[in-house]
């Protein structure tokens, strides 16, 4: 990675714990449940770190996994100790209820730790088992409470809706038992079958079963949109805050195109305008961190296609006076067909400052980018 050297150094960082006690059938992360090597990969991380990162005040860091939780707070300390942070950084520490208690909890918080995003998927005993969670129902509201008691004020929920044999109801009870643990943000993630899951094997040898479908799906998501509006600002597709103030200053970077590193295994990062990805081959990471990684240089369109995509994730839209002083074009009639159809369609909104896409374009996003981007 060297001819990707950082020009002016990101103030973002993501950091990837690739360990698991055991590996949920859904997750298409990298992860392995190898508890042994923590220790030696904590190591080759801090070495990566100290390689690539020169000292500038990071405004965000995002720890994430795998299972974060699964560390101990020596090397926690470790960890931090290799930054300098801005004043009110945002730092944040993906946990699982199994492996939380308030020890962790504590020392997180000591070490300057201000929001934490919780695991905790459904709030359905028998969904939290078919799926392979490890944790209760009871374990995972008494950690947000231990969170809570500890003195976090920032906390984030992960549900997901679309599981094998979730109903309406029970995504409507999910979601009660969210907005009554008193958080301040929630993400909610629709199940995708990805390859080489155990969720995919099953569903290709007829063992997976009661899944809902694509439209049971989206009523989940509209659903929820409407059920979290009284509490909850949709501010992105996926994601939820009471008030701007707790939304993800970490993940809106990654929606505003901004540069940030990427350490540990299958890490992405983005510098001088090129993404990249660590290699996913913990072999090869623990042989050479500095320099198992794919780059990936990108084009003006590549650029501008980016620009489309990342901005109709968030729930303002794009802004198209800075899409045509940034790329020299004029929006509206690059892609007049293609507004047309959609604002029609009643898929897209005009906005003041370009467009967004409306709840039902969300629905489907992905084919209206893909109108975009071709």
């Amino acid at each position: 990675m060297e001819n990707i050297e950082p020009i002016k150094a990101p103030k973002s960082a993501y950091i990837h714990i690739p360990f698991c006690k055991r590996k949920c059938g859904y997750c298409a992360f990298t992860s392995f449940a190898a508890l042994n090597f923590i220790d030696d990969y904590v190591k080759k991380l801090i070495a990566e770190i100290k390689h690539f990162y020169k000292g500038t005040p990071l405004n965000t860091l995002y720890i994430g996994g795998g299972t974060p939780s699964l560390l101990e707070i020596k090397h926690f300390k470790k960890i931090f100790s290799l930054f300098n942070f801005a004043p009110n950084a945002e730092i944040t520490v993906e946990l699982n209820p199994d492996s939380t208690d308030l020890k962790l909890l504590s020392a997180l918080y000591e070490l300057g730790v201000n929001r934490l995003s919780i695991g905790i998927q459904s709030f359905d005993e028998d969904i939290l088992r078919s799926i392979g969670r490890l944790h209760s129902v009871k374990k995972a509201k008494d950690t947000v409470y231990l969170a809570q008691d500890t003195g976090f004020s920032n906390i984030s929920v992960d549900l997901i809706y679309g599981l094998p044999k979730q109903t309406i109801k029970l995504w409507e009870n999910d979601l009660t038992e969210a907005k009554n643990l008193d958080i301040e943000h929630i993400s909610l993630y629709g199940l995708k079958i990805e390859e080489g899951t155990l969720f995919h094997k099953n569903l290709a040898a007829g063992k997976l079963h009661h899944l809902p479908n694509d439209d049971i799906q989206a009523d989940m998501y509209e659903f929820a949109v409407k059920f979290l509006a009284p509490g909850f600002e949709l501010y992105e597709i996926s994601n939820f805050a009471k008030t701007p103030e707790y939304y993800s200053r970490h993940n809106l970077n990654y929606w505003s195109e901004g540069e940030y590193f990427g350490f540990g295994i299958s890490a992405s990062g983005f510098l001088n305008g090129a993404r990249y990805q660590n290699t996913t081959n913990f072999k090869e990471y623990m042989e050479n961190p500095f320099n198992s990684k794919e780059i990936n240089i990108l084009t003006e369109e590549e650029r501008l296609e980016e620009t489309i995509f990342l901005g109709f994730r968030k729930r303002e839209g794009i802004n198209t006076g800075n899409i045509n002083e940034k790329f020299g074009i004029d929006f509206n009639q690059k892609y007049s067909a293609v507004l047309k159809k959609f604002l029609n369609s009643g898929h897209l909104e005009k906005t003041e400052k370009g467009y967004r896409l409306s709840l039902s374009g969300i629905l489907v996003s992905n084919l209206i980018l893909s109108e975009f981007l071709c």
